[in-house]
């Protein structure tokens, strides 16, 4: 059997290495909550338990010993020892819900249509989804998760391509274009990114259709993508637009896809930080998205 520990008072020794730290026993009492009195008492216990000052006690400061200058090292390393196991035991503090943060028309057309299935798979988390198309900093805690569209790779974030976007022209049926050729007749649609060097336009679809004729500055600005798709869907024109993001128009026919070519985009991914990944509620998160991409 091992010896016991001969230690001097826990309370004793947390008095000495607050005090220690701050070379000053009101800032130690104000640490522990408690009086300068109590810490001068608990110090005076341990410097009679050991037999040997540990301060210098002057005018306004005190100073620690050689005695003092020893032991505060050992007894600081030890403490924040058993501070970090102690928070590793700890279970991580659960959100009150998670946040996913996606470009507007991804949130509105691809995450908002399946809230329904992240609250029937997991009940016990609560989402919350946060759109913007500016990147929010996961570092500061803006959001959890985001749902990004780029080449990547994206800087001090974990992340996992979730699909590929495609872009093509669309259109409402009534329009009844059967090739590109007949869009000299129609009215072209154009719509404004945030990010102009990501966007497909009319002039990069020309580039590949090469239609005779075709005048790509012509036709219909909107500046929000979003009311530019409804456009089409009335019937005011063709326009430029993410296929994935208009997948349920397309299935109801309300929007059809007449013709290519189509143009290849980059991928969205999910990212976020190692640390918050660890977590389940954002794991689950992270199980919902995937569940929610369209295969490769």
């Amino acid at each position: 059997m091992t010896a016991p520990r001969k230690l001097p008072p826990l309370a004793a020794l947390r008095a000495f290495e607050a005090a220690a730290r701050h070379l000053s026993f009101r800032k130690a009492a104000e640490e522990l909550g408690v009086t300068p009195t109590a810490i001068s008492h608990q110090l005076r216990l341990l410097e009679a338990t050991l037999g040997l000052p540990l301060f210098e006690r002057h005018v306004r400061r005190v100073s620690l010993t050689q005695a003092g200058a020893h032991l505060y090292p050992v007894l600081r390393d030890s403490l924040d020892t058993i501070a970090r196991a102690v928070a590793e035991l700890a279970p991580p503090p659960r959100r009150s819900s998670v946040t996913v943060s996606a470009t507007t028309l991804f949130t509105a057309r691809r995450l908002i249509p399946a809230l329904g299935l992240f609250q029937s798979r997991w009940p016990q988390f609560a989402l919350r989804l946060h759109a913007s198309d500016e990147a929010v900093d996961l570092a500061s805690g803006a959001a959890d998760v985001a749902v990004r569209y780029g080449a990547g790779p994206f800087g001090g974030l974990v992340s996992e391509v979730l699909c590929r976007e495609r872009f093509g022209v669309v259109c409402s049926p009534a329009l009844g274009l059967r090739g590109p050729a007949d869009l000299t007749a129609a009215t072209l649609i154009h719509s404004e990114w945030h990010r102009r060097d990501l966007q497909p336009d009319w002039r990069r679809w020309q580039a590949l259709a090469q239609v005779p004729g075709l005048d790509v500055e012509a036709g219909l600005r909107i500046t929000d993508e979003s009311h530019a798709i409804q456009a089409a869907v009335a019937g005011q024109g063709a326009v430029i637009t993410s296929l994935l993001l208009v997948e349920d128009e397309l299935a109801r026919g309300i929007l059809v896809h007449p013709f290519g070519p189509v143009i290849e985009g980059h991928h969205y991914h999910l990212v976020a930080t190692a640390e918050t990944l660890a977590s389940p509620d954002v794991q689950a998160v992270g199980e919902w998205l995937r569940a929610i991409a369209p295969p490769q």
